[in-house]
């Protein structure tokens, strides 16, 4: 269903890590950056090569966001009061791709973005096709009656890869999901270590 699925095995092989936990990703193989220079001995990396890397790993875990998306989305999270890392995380995961994705009514990021803009989810009752619309506190996303019979559902709803989180409270029978509350860092589930503080850093150096 996503046109970068090779794409985002490449990423998981340049950062040498299981970005979204994905037990068919080649990193559990393949340790080494792809390419015929991926198998070089690693310099030590700057600081700013961290925060870059830190970036492209946040940046990527969400799928197909484009710099200047991900760059807006830090401008916003640096206006907003308090900790803009906090700020940062929270308003990714308001995205309704990311709210799809926690609930479980796709198998993956890249498919969630897809299944929102092909028009197979309500918010409050009304159809909503715009992946990067920021669902508020109390939302209730459902996949569309017309849309639930569909295999990419019925398999990622019953697959026992991924945990449902406290945040996103899902009625799996019913196919919808209600955005409880705005998620602080340490309770997304996110299958590797993300530095959004470095991401911070890179983008105000």
């Amino acid at each position: 269903m996503s046109k970068r699925h090779s794409a985002k095995y490449k990423l998981d092989r340049r950062m040498g890590e299981n970005i979204w936990g994905r037990p068919k990703s080649p990193v559990n193989s393949r340790s080494y950056g792809p390419g015929q220079h991926g198998q070089r001995r690693k310099s030590k990396v700057s600081d700013f090569g961290l925060q870059l890397r830190a970036k492209q790993k946040l940046k990527g875990y969400y799928g197909n966001l484009t710099e200047k998306q991900f760059s807006r989305i830090y401008e916003e999270a640096d206006r907003r009061k308090g900790n803009t890392s906090e700020n940062l995380i929270g308003l990714l995961e308001s995205r309704l791709d990311a709210i799809v994705y926690r609930a479980k009514f796709v198998p993956t990021v890249f498919a969630a973005r897809q299944f929102v803009n092909h028009g197979h989810v309500t918010v409050n009752g009304q159809r909503v096709n715009i992946a990067s619309y920021r669902c508020k506190i109390g939302d209730v996303i459902e996949v569309r009656e017309r849309s639930r019979n569909m295999a990419l559902v019925l398999e990622a709803i019953q697959s026992s890869e991924r945990e449902f989180t406290d945040y996103v409270e899902v009625d799996a029978k019913g196919l919808s999901a209600k955005f409880i509350r705005v998620p602080e860092l340490s309770e997304v589930p996110y299958p590797v270590k993300m530095e959004p503080n470095l991401v911070i850093e890179y983008y105000s150096s």
